[in-house]
Order: C-alpha cells, then structure tokens, then sequence
C-alpha cells in the first residue's frame, strides 16, 4: 500500500494514540454488564480511516466526461475526524466533528453509479484539507417506559434514556445520521463501502458535496414504534458544495420504524420517503431543447423549480446469534434528475453480516451483499443523447443495462478500536452501460478510533 508522507504520518500517530488506549483499557477492570451508566458530561472520540482501492484494465471501446477510467489505477482516500460534545441541561447534548480530508477516490468520484467508496468526498485534493463537517444540538425529552443504557459513543454521550421519548436535533450533520440506517450496512469506516449497499440508492437525501446539511428532525419513539420527520437544506445546484440560503431549495424527509422479534431474534422495517422541492431539470426537457438545438442535452439549461419524490424500505433481522441478514428497495421520481446522492432510480439490495465469535474471532466481521440499480427509460434516453448525471455519462448508451454490484468484505480486529478490512467489489455494466467493464476493484481499509 501506498501512502503520502502526510497520510503515513496522520495515521501512524493516531494508530499509535489508539493502540496505546487499547492498551489501558484492556489492563481497566471491566464493569459489570449490568451496572448502570455513569452521565457524562463531555467527552471527545476520534477517528482515521484510510482506503486503499485498486481497478485493473477493463474492457471499454469508448468512454465520456463521467466515465470510469478503463486504465489500471490505484486511489487512496484519508479521513480524521474529532467528536467533540458537551452536556448543555438536562437531556440536551451539543456537538461538533471537525474533520481532514485528503486523496481523490477512483475517476474522481465517478463512473459508476452504485460508487465503490463510500467514505471517498465528492470533493478530492490531493492535500489534506480541513472542513466542519458536523455542529449540532439534540434535545431529548423522555416520555416514560424502560429506562435503557446509552453506551458513550461518536457524537453520544453515555448516560441512560427512557423507551418512549422524543429527540430533536438541529444544525448541520447527515440526513442519513437519522434516516436509513441499518446496524449491518450503513458505515462505509466499519461494514460495506459501496454507496447503494451502505444507503438506498434511491434516496436521493440533501447533502453538499460532502453528505452534509443544515437542518432539523424530530424523532418520537413510543413502544415498538418510532415516527420521524426532518426538513433539511438542498444544496445550491445538484451535487454542489455549497447549500442554498435560507432553505430556498429544501428537502422533506420521513421515516415510519417497527421493532418486532421472529423468535428470539431482533428485526426492525423502515419504510422512509423524501420530497426535494427545488431547481432542477426534467429529463424530455432536456432532451426536447437539445434535438431543438442540435446540441447534447443538459438538464443544467431547463432546471425550474419542481418536486421530486420518492420512498424506499429497509429491513434488518437477526438470523442467529452471530448472523444478521439486511435488504432495502426504493424508488424515485425518475423523469426528473436526481439531485444529491446517485443517479439511481430504482434498487434493490440485499446480504448478510456473520460476526467472527462464529469462529473464533470475535472482533471480525465477514460481510456479503449484492445489489441492482436501475434507471428510468427516459433517463437512459438522455444518457444515450451525451447528458451527464450526478456520478455517470459515458457519452453514449446505446446498450442500456442494469448495473450489478457484488461486494465481500472481511474486517480483522487488530486490536480495541482498530480494524484492518479487505474488500472486494465487482461491478457488472458501470453506469447502466453493457459496453464497458465488468470492472472488480479490490479495497484495503485501516480504520482506528477511540
């Protein structure tokens, strides 16, 4: 593996930082299981991760603006992160992330629609960079019922909270903190990397060129139930860095969770829909004014302000003790461009997590999952016309496919909060295109955090 001075310097001193707390916290007597816990009042965690990715020579008789590079080529990404919060009053916590960024993922974070890094920024310098990426307040209000342990954790204070209760927060942090989430695909620094494995390719959430925006959701848990809802900023133009003042273009989201049990083994249904309201371009316009024209069609020259919808479901269920199976399908508005997240109009995924104490190694984890994406017959057409979407545009598309994905990872405890992952991704007809690939792209993840 190849790395920058400065990555090699970044992570060996956290990895050094990490090892040495591992070390301490190993030697600490461990409380019992039971005892209840201690509210904190701050606290501080960390993070680094560091993909390493590799894409051999694939097949390719042509290639456009967004396509994936047909050459051989080898990425590197980089991320630290601080977790910085405090305890505000009663039930109400305060935090921020800043973070440093460095490398570029595979074609610049394009050429594949289900995208082979989900941890690799939209944005990729070849230097690191600083951004903040999270600030925000969450309010919780306990309404009654069991009274749960909270484990200290990133961006959670230790302490306990009741069964029914209603959470608010507000700032800038990620649609998909709150929506979405799923306990065996939704963290590209610890599970699955690929986009439409970690998230609904489909949900198509607001985000700057990062994953992050500014605004507010309320959550209210009562018994098996749990009903959110959030309204969040879009960015100014799609796949942008900057969001849009004063909610001029804005996002609507919603979630309806079950908990249930098959035997003795936990399950929960998400079924969570958006509706983005903002400029953004129809696939026939854009189409029309380019045979108009006599030009490539661009959806950037007939944006107007309009709706965009759609809704996805999310299942997880624990099989076995040591065995978890995950599956999620969505949909979107697909006459219209999709805005943030993916060109993705349909998908639909599923796999499995075995945890290693199977065999012995009880901080690994083997991870299998395979998903389809689809698009829209209309947004083919613009494709095979010369358009470019968010992440894909090969120029041409005269063999629409539905692009493939299976990835394998495999995620090796080294020690207390540090893992080293391989990973193996094979993607069949890249950006719906079955003249091009199939493209496997190998992965090496070291991830530490404290």
């Amino acid at each position: 593996m190849k790395m920058s001075r400065k990555t090699a310097f970044v992570f060996g001193l956290l990895t050094t930082c990490a090892l040495g707390m591992a070390a301490r916290a190993s030697a600490d007597d461990a409380p019992a299981a039971d005892a209840p816990a201690a509210p904190q009042d701050w606290a501080v965690h960390g993070q680094l991760t560091n993909i390493w990715q590799y894409h051999p020579e694939f097949r390719s008789p042509y290639q456009g603006q967004n396509s994936l590079d047909h050459l051989e080529h080898v990425n590197e990404t980089t991320d630290a992160t601080l977790f910085a919060g405090i305890k505000l009053w009663k039930g109400a916590q305060f935090w921020v992330d800043p973070e440093i960024n460095q490398g570029i993922a595979p074609s610049g974070t394009e050429g594949v629609a289900g995208y082979v890094n989900g941890d690799g920024s939209k944005v990729g310098k070849i230097h690191p960079y600083f951004r903040i990426q999270r600030a925000f307040l969450r309010q919780t209000f306990d309404l009654g019922g069991d009274v749960t342990k909270v484990d200290p954790d990133q961006n959670v204070l230790g302490g306990s909270e009741t069964a029914n209760r209603v959470v608010v927060t507000v700032g800038k942090f990620n649609v998909t903190d709150i929506f979405d989430d799923n306990k065996y695909a939704h963290d590209p620094r610890s599970d699955f990397l690929n986009w439409s494995v970690i998230d609904a390719g489909s949900f198509d959430y607001a985000a700057d060129a990062w994953g992050y925006s500014f605004g507010s959701a309320v959550e209210w848990y009562q018994g098996d139930w749990t009903l959110r809802a959030g309204l969040f900023d879009l960015s100014t133009q799609p796949n942008g860095k900057d969001l849009t003042p004063w909610f001029g273009q804005f996002q609507v989201d919603t979630e309806l969770e079950r908990r249930f049990k098959l035997g003795d083994h936990d399950g929960k249904l998400k079924i969570t829909g958006f509706m983005s309201r903002g400029r953004m371009g129809s696939f026939a316009d854009a189409i029309a004014l380019g045979q108009a024209t006599n030009t490539i069609p661009s959806t950037a020259d007939v944006r107007r302000y309009q709706n965009r919808f759609g809704v996805s479901v999310n299942l997880e269920q624990e099989i076995a003790k040591d065995v978890g199976f995950f599956a999620r399908a969505g949909a979107d508005q697909g006459d219209v461009e999709p805005y943030e997240f993916a060109d993705i109009d349909d998908t639909v995924q599923a796999g499995f997590s075995f945890a290693g104490a199977r065999w012995g190694r009880k901080d690994d984890t083997l991870g299998v999952a395979g998903v389809v994406n689809e698009i829209s017959k209309i947004h083919q057409d613009y494709l095979a016309n010369g358009g470019l979407g968010i992440l894909v545009g090969d120029g041409k598309l005269p063999h629409p496919g539905a692009e493939e994905i299976l990835e394998a990872y495999y995620s090796i405890g080294l020690a207390k909060g540090i893992n080293v992952t391989f990973d193996f991704q094979g993607v069949e007809n890249p950006a719906y295109n079955r003249d091009r690939g199939p493209v496997p792209v190998l992965s090496a993840r070291l991830h530490g955090q404290f």
